[in-house]
């Protein structure tokens, strides 16, 4: 079946004109009580999968598989597209990002309550019964896949809380084409599950530690456990897990004097020491004195190590990587707010409530659990995130704007930084969620 080589340069290049763009059709959309009119791509989940065992056309040439393919370009110039073919339209927002990387949130819970995270006095949590269940985790979990997502993140709150985690990844690791899943985790309680994390198929983890001094640590996260989260980094360690990615919030007058010490961490250690810019949130109390810059804390450690050398990555990746030359490990850099990285985002995250957001510092959501409650097909499901991936902008709107910005703390949305308390947060469209820092990539 031939492919319209139209549909697969925007697929790859994002080219979105008036006359290049796919048909499209205004559809009347009922989910979870709401009646809305949006325009929708007529690109369906079925053709998707038809043109995937596509043959060529007059640019098009086949090639050994169905997922590597050459785009002849103007003037004969030949470019050869790997990964391209599985990944669905409705994943491919109009600026030609394919976003393959899903956060998933399973719980807005942590154990710890951290300043950059949330609140002092805490935050109302969802009711249990509004949270995704584990079979709509994995039905949500099932259609990314099949869509073209190949990893999963599994953040919070704190993930581990929730009792079921471990039953959800080995059913993750079931789903052909997913080559990744990562946890994001506080390490109160990693060092005991790890074992059975191992077993149950966990690629990557990232753990939060904002300082190396016990009394600061318990400060900065008001809670005891600095001794747990160290013994969780050794066992991950010990474990074969290579690099142990260990994130740290960088805030003006609390940790920022600890950088060489991180940085000294990465001499004899596989760890990946990521360096998380301050970010503001709702009840963080955010303010541009307190954010320590990429280039600040670069210029620091550059003047204890002078030869600092960068280290190469892929397109999507988040952070600025540079290593020690002699180093076992490395560090990192994550710049969402002095050097955004909106161009390359390849990521959706799913709140703790199944709430969809396309953006982290984006206050539109669409909730995913009410079109799966109210009996949604599969279809309506591809429609919905296919506009919603549609709708998301070129790039975040800057540190300035951002701060002054209506959106959910960051211990509801699924990022990187972390709480317990049954006190649930205003939602811009009717959800809570779960977070942490931008740092887990």
């Amino acid at each position: 079946m031939a492919l319209n080589c139209s549909r697969l340069g925007r697929l790859i290049f994002g080219v979105h004109t008036s006359t290049e763009a796919c048909s499209k059709r205004a559809v009347q959309q009922s989910c979870g009580g709401y009646r809305v009119g949006r325009w929708y791509c007529s690109v369906t989940h079925e053709e998707k999968r038809l043109e995937q065992g596509c043959v060529s056309d007059s640019t098009v040439t086949p090639a050994t598989s169905a997922q590597v393919q050459e785009l002849v370009l103007p003037g004969g110039r030949r470019q050869v597209l790997k990964d391209v073919l599985p990944l669905s339209a409705f994943l491919t927002d109009t600026f030609g990002r394919r976003h393959n990387y899903l956060r998933i949130s399973l719980t807005e819970k942590c154990n710890l309550r951290c300043q950059y995270c949330m609140p002092e006095e805490g935050v109302k949590l969802t009711p249990r019964s509004q949270l995704l269940t584990a079979e709509e985790v994995l039905t949500v979990a099932r259609l990314f896949v099949r869509e073209g997502v190949t990893k999963i993140r599994l953040t919070g709150g704190e993930p581990f809380i929730r009792p079921d985690v471990l039953h959800i990844i080995t059913e993750l690791r079931k789903l052909e084409g997913l080559k990744t899943i990562a946890v994001t985790t506080n390490g109160m309680n990693l060092a005991r599950l790890l074992p059975g994390l191992k077993k149950a198929g966990v690629d990557l983890l990232n753990i939060s530690l904002d300082s190396l001094v016990p009394t600061k640590f318990e400060f900065i996260v008001r809670r005891k456990g600095f001794h747990k989260v160290m013994e969780s980094i050794e066992k991950a360690i010990e474990m074969g897990y290579n690099p142990v990615k260990v994130n740290c919030v960088v805030m003006r007058g609390l940790n920022e004097d600890e950088l060489l010490d991180f940085v000294a961490l990465t001499e004899r250690k596989p760890l990946d020491v990521r360096f998380i810019e301050y970010m503001p949130f709702d009840g963080n109390r955010w303010n541009f004195k307190k954010m320590v810059s990429y280039q600040e804390m670069l210029d620091c450690i550059k003047q204890k190590w002078p030869n600092l050398e960068p280290v190469p990555g892929e397109e999507t990746d988040t952070a600025k990587a540079f290593r020690v030359p002699g180093f076992q490990g490395q560090l990192g850099f994550i710049t969402s707010m002095s050097d955004h990285f909106c161009g390359s985002c390849n990521r959706l995250r799913i709140t703790a409530d199944g709430n969809l957001k396309v953006c982290l510092f984006g206050n539109s959501e669409v909730s995913l659990r009410d079109c799966l409650r109210s009996g949604a097909s599969e279809e309506e499901l591809l429609d919905i995130i296919g506009a919603a991936v549609r709708r998301k902008k070129k790039q975040h709107a800057g540190m300035f704007n951002i701060s002054q910005m209506k959106n959910r703390p960051m211990i509801l949305i699924a990022v990187q930084y972390v709480s317990t308390n049954n006190i649930l947060p205003t939602r811009p469209h009717g959800g809570a969620h779960s977070t942490r820092p931008e740092g887990s990539a």
